[in-house]
């Protein structure tokens, strides 16, 4: 299967990586090149690729087929439906798949009565013992569907208590939730399910999102918040026979198809074409409906026709398990695997290249000026060495005293770095002023204490404005803090480099542009949801403050926490290389200065301590040479693309 391919080789790509970069970092502690700045970037690095996830998410309305789509591209091996492919509801709460290798394989449900709590899911994964366990035997299909058909499972309550739970209930016959004639109303029994699979795929670092319809959906705010913008891909299925239902349209309008979210990944699966395969009409007229049914989704969701891809997800499965070669072409899932093969996997690809190549640049290069930093120090001591061959006693004393100038000089030098260290650590205390944690939370208080002393609508709508402003500005004013720090960083790199020949280069840069687009996503997903004339309407006030503060505020704080992190390790790299050469160069004159000392005193013989120097100066050249060989290595891994026929032929 071409995706089962080419995710198996971003894998060995990914591995390959891994290997290389392990060897890189065993190489510093060997070589005794490394300092702790490099070190922690470099287990970072790895840990990152070690823990690489591809995220695809299934979002559809109820009954458009999505649980059989994933059966027909995941597990059509397994010669069975894995996951429940019933008429009607299935998937009754989010549902991740994955592989966890340090956990038995398993379902984790998480109980809907975890909603009272006001706790995000993505915070409940940190507490196990708040999950119910489901073994799950993989040696049979069959006990595997038996499992994972709790993800189903549905639990009967009063209408008050689902209204407390969140979900919207509405009369009439269309309502996703009914209100049954005792007052009970039927609701997912569960918030959230991990299935840990050990199936290939998920073992290489595929997830699979399956989500529940739009009611679910817009229940459970970190699908929309954070889930789903995350994802590396999202299939949003519709049905062939019904077309785009303004349900459908409600979906993709609100969690998908929104003006300024992000296009590439996202893909439309018109399902059920098998509903218009009409023994009566010739195979032409029936590609023609299906051409006229993508026309029209493509008119009503304002895609271009080549990002719709019509498919049977039903006959595709069956084709797969009874290896029917004819039917699995005409159910076209083919197309669709190919699409999203090329979406998938250059995209994740593209996105591991740039995080490493940028990090690994910067620690191979630090690394190289180390190097070189001392080549050149000992190089110096051999010329001053050399040219003391045949010179009496005063002209060592002479030379001496010149290396001794260059110690004083360059010490003295020093009160610079220890002034540029005091502004540079008031430059940092300023940046978290705006940038840290501590200011956000001011401003989430003033916020709370705003919108429950709001009296008019308005108020409230103002106070949320008012947030976004101030977390904005909190931005705005961090870049310019982060602007100054590079700038006197840069004066700084080359007056060293100029006054003591350092190998500084340039400072590593960093930007707080992603963290800013955040908040205007944050923002704008606030306006559509709850700071809207409806909302305010129609909501009493403290429904709108506990779902912003649920919501929105949460999401707010963890871009800021992320923005922290790694506003904190840029500083911490940026001033290394400073401490890293400035340390290295005293140590060098400090042996100027002893090697010359001990010939002035008779202590060592010059030519045992030039030979000795020559061997030093070797070994530095063959340090040099293999990291030469190590850098390229690392980047003739990076530039690789991943290829299927590769996996093919070593298979």
């Amino acid at each position: 299967m071409t995706l089962a391919q080419n995710l198996a080789a971003y894998s060995e790509w990914r591995s390959e990586l891994s290997n290389r970069l392990a060897g890189f970092s065993g190489w510093l502690v060997e070589n005794e090149l490394t300092d702790a700045q490099t070190d922690r970037r470099i287990s970072l690095l790895l840990d990152k690729l070690r823990e690489d996830r591809l995220h695809v998410a299934f979002v559809a309305e109820f009954s458009r087929g999505k649980s059989e789509l994933i059966n027909a591209i995941f597990f059509a091996d397994y010669g069975d439906r894995i996951l429940p492919s019933t008429a009607g509801r299935t998937t009754m709460c989010p549902t991740e798949l994955m592989f966890d290798a340090s956990k038995p394989p398993s379902i984790e449900l998480l109980p809907i009565d975890s909603r009272d709590s006001n706790t995000s899911i993505s915070e409940y994964k940190r507490f196990p013992d708040e999950w119910t366990i489901v073994p799950l035997d993989t040696s049979s299909a069959g006990a595997m569907q038996g499992a994972l058909r709790h993800v189903s499972e549905v639990v009967r309550v009063d209408r008050k208590v689902a209204e407390r739970l969140g979900f919207s209930i509405l009369d009439g016959a269309t309502a996703a939730f009914r209100v049954e004639q005792d007052g009970s109303v039927e609701i997912p029994r569960w918030r959230h399910a991990i299935i840990n699979f050990p199936h290939p795929l998920l073992q290489q670092g595929l997830v699979i999102l399956d989500t529940p319809g739009l009611n679910a959906i817009g229940t459970e705010p970190e699908l929309t918040l954070s889930l789903l913008p995350n994802a590396h891909a999202v299939l949003f299925i519709l049905a062939a026979d019904t077309g785009v239902t303004q349900s459908d349209l409600t979906v993709w309008r609100e969690h998908i198809g929104t003006p300024g979210r992000r296009k590439k990944g996202r893909i439309v699966v018109l399902n059920k074409i098998d509903g218009l395969w009409d023994e009566l009409k010739s195979p032409q007229e029936i590609d023609a409906e299906v051409c006229r049914q993508v026309d029209s989704c493509a008119w009503t969701l304002d895609l271009p026709e080549n990002q719709i891809y019509p498919v049977s997800a039903q006959k595709a499965l069956l084709a797969k398990i009874n290896d029917d070669k004819p039917l699995l072409e005409r159910s076209r899932l083919s197309d669709l695997e190919r699409a999203l093969t090329e979406e998938l996997i250059p995209a994740k690809q593209e996105i591991v290249r740039e995080n490493t190549e940028s990090e690994f640049a910067d620690c191979y290069l630090r690394t190289c000026r180390l190097l070189d930093s001392r080549l050149v120090g000992l190089r110096e001591q051999l010329v001053e060495l050399t040219e003391l061959r045949g010179k009496n006693k005063g002209v060592v004393e002479y030379m001496m005293g010149k290396v001794r100038h260059e110690k004083e000089e360059f010490e003295s030098g020093l009160q610079r770095y220890y002034a540029v260290r005091s502004v540079f650590s008031q430059l940092t205390n300023k940046l978290f002023t705006h940038l840290g944690v501590d200011p956000l939370r001011l401003l989430t208080n003033n916020t709370r204490e705003a919108m429950v002393a709001a009296t008019f609508s308005k108020t409230l709508s103002t106070a949320m404005a008012h947030f976004f402003e101030v977390a904005r500005d909190n931005l705005s004013r961090s870049r310019g803090e982060v602007a100054e720090i590079t700038t006197m960083m840069e004066v700084i790199y080359k007056k060293f480099a100029v006054e003591h020949g350092l190998k500084l280069g340039t400072p590593i840069a960093f930007s707080l542009r992603r963290y800013e687009k955040e908040i205007d996503r944050l923002d704008q997903w606030c306006d559509t949801h709850i700071n809207t004339m409806f909302q305010l309407l129609t909501h009493e006030k403290s429904q709108l403050t506990q779902r912003f503060f649920e919501e929105v505020a949460v999401q707010v704080r963890k871009t800021f926490e992320h923005a922290n992190r790694e506003a904190e390790s840029w500083l911490k790299a940026i001033m290394a290389p400073m401490e890293i050469q400035i340390r290295e160069h005293q140590i060098q004159l400090k042996r100027r200065l002893e090697s010359i000392k001990r010939i002035h005193q008779a202590t060592d013989t010059l030519e045992e301590r030039i030979e000795e120097l020559v061997h030093v100066e070797n070994g530095l050249v063959s340090q040099m040479q293999a990291l030469t060989e190590i850098g390229n290595g690392v980047r003739d891994v990076l530039q690789q693309e991943v290829s299927v026929e590769e996996v093919r032929s070593a298979a």
